[in-house]
């Protein structure tokens, strides 16, 4: 059993982890909450984190046919021509750090150089992390290797 990436059809995502899970399937689709503006109202909605893509925890061999005959999935990610394995320590820090965090939001990113580190205090403890740069003291940043993306929280004014 191992964490991997599929491709949703837009917009479809929630549902896709819905019928997975229907079909005893491990599936974690990350959502966020986002407060959102209208003429008369604002209103905490969730979001999906990365659009277009719900997380799987299967046996690629006994599970890959079902899950690519579920309806909303496209197919699976791809790594060097064999879908891409997320790592379990990535799923539990991408859960973590969406529990502790409002707001969160995804960037995409290709940079290759940087230090690594062991996060020694906090609630991501023993994670490693990949320094990206320092924008403000204002905001945390943890990069997710296997997929290419940075979570993004803004640090709440302590008062």
């Amino acid at each position: 059993m191992a964490w991997y990436a599929i491709y949703t059809k837009s917009r479809m995502e929630k549902k896709v982890s819905l019928r997975l899970e229907e079909l005893g399937i491990e599936a974690y689709c990350p959502t966020t909450k986002r407060k959102k503006q209208w003429s008369d109202r604002k209103k905490w909605v969730e979001e999906v984190l990365f659009r277009s893509y719900v997380f799987v925890n299967i046996d690629l061999e006994k599970q890959s046919g079902l899950v690519r005959r579920t309806f909303g999935v496209v197919n699976f990610v791809y790594w060097l021509h064999k879908p891409a394995v997320i790592q379990d320590a990535e799923i539990l820090a991408i859960r973590q750090f969406l529990s502790d965090h409002l707001e969160v939001e995804t960037i995409g990113t290709t940079a290759k150089v940087g230090d690594y580190i062991t996060i020694e205090s906090g609630p991501l403890t023993g994670q490693t992390a990949k320094i990206v740069g320092l924008k403000n003291k204002h905001e945390v940043r943890l990069k997710i290797e296997s997929l290419g993306f940075e979570l993004v929280a803004a640090l709440a004014e302590k008062s």
